[in-house]
Order: C-alpha cells, then sequence, then structure tokens
C-alpha cells in the first residue's frame, strides 16, 4: 500500500467514527452548554452566525459545545485545502456557519470530501512537495493530511465526551 492509500484508508476510518458519533445528535443536545462561558456558535449580528476563537488558545482551554466542535473541524479542513490546494483566499470569517444540527453535520461531510477530493488528486510524489497553510507556513502535502486526520481524532473524542456528559446530566 502506497502512503496515498494509507493517508485515504485512514482519513476514511477517522471521518467514519466521527460522522457515526454524531448519529441521532438532536438540536438541544447540539447547543447543549456544559459550562456557563462554553465556546459556542452564536448570531453576532442578524442572519450571521460565527463561533468563539481566539489566537493564541486561552489557557486553560474552555469548555465547548457539540456545535462548536463539529463547526469548528469542518471550518479548519475548509481552510487546509484553501491555503494548500486552492486560491489561498479564504479567510476564517468569510465561512458562512450552520447554525443547526443537521446543517452543520451536512457541512462537515461537505469539508471531508473536499479535503478528500485533493487527497486523491494528489500524486505519490506530491505528497513531499511544499504546500501553504493559512497562517504562511509551508508542509509538505502529507503533513496537510495527517495533520486533519489527527485533529478529526481529537475532536471526535471530544464530542464523544461531551455527548457522554449531556446522557449523564439530563438524565429524568
Amino acid at each position: 500500500m502506497d502512503r496515498r492509500a494509507l493517508l485515504a484508508a485512514t482519513m476514511e476510518q477517522t471521518y467514519a467514527r466521527l460522522h457515526d458519533r454524531l448519529e441521532a445528535l438532536t438540536e438541544e443536545e447540539f447547543l447543549w452548554q456544559p459550562t456557563p462561558e462554553a465556546w459556542t456558535i452564536y448570531e453576532d449580528r442578524p442572519g450571521h452566525w460565527t463561533y468563539h476563537y481566539e489566537i493564541p488558545d486561552p489557557v486553560p482551554a474552555p469548555m465547548t459545545t457539540i456545535a462548536w466542535q463539529v463547526v469548528h473541524v469542518a471550518t479548519t479542513r475548509l481552510m487546509y485545502h484553501e491555503w494548500a490546494y486552492g486560491p489561498g483566499k479564504l479567510t476564517f470569517p468569510d465561512i458562512a456557519i450552520p447554525h443547526k444540527a443537521s446543517a452543520a453535520i451536512q457541512f462537515l461531510g461537505e469539508s471531508y470530501e473536499v479535503l478528500r477530493g485533493d487527497l486523491e488528486a494528489e500524486t505519490e510524489d506530491g505528497l513531499d512537495l511544499p504546500r501553504k497553510t493559512n497562517w504562511g507556513d509551508e508542509w509538505p502535502a502529507w503533513r496537510i493530511f495527517t495533520a486533519m486526520i489527527d485533529h478529526d481524532a481529537l475532536h471526535t473524542g471530544a464530542i464523544g465526551n461531551l455527548r457522554d456528559l449531556y446522557h449523564w446530566t439530563n438524565r429524568s
């Protein structure tokens, strides 16, 4: 198995786990705040949704909602695609943020398909060529994909923990 095929298989397996973890997600659960100051998605002006974010990351990191987690994963994938394989002009504020669970899960799937398409179009030798990141660094293409696989796995765990916490704190 070549590196491209290995990356594709790992990316698919990681995304499938993430997608499965979101099955039967309710609107209430999607927006549930585990703490009063949890980062989430919100309407910052009529008809425009965004999500909390700070650079650099605050210490300690804030708790987040499942909505924040899903939107963060999707927007990060789009940004990696945009800067490594696209025109490199998109910024986070340019991205339309969905505010319903079903729309956010669809957005997550669309962002996965875009990045998967980048990998399918990449050549084995191309995996070693430099690609831009949205913060200006250049990475070999393979690192774009391993970073997104790792990112998906990390946030799948966070979503799983939030869903479990929601279940155990909202029992009748």
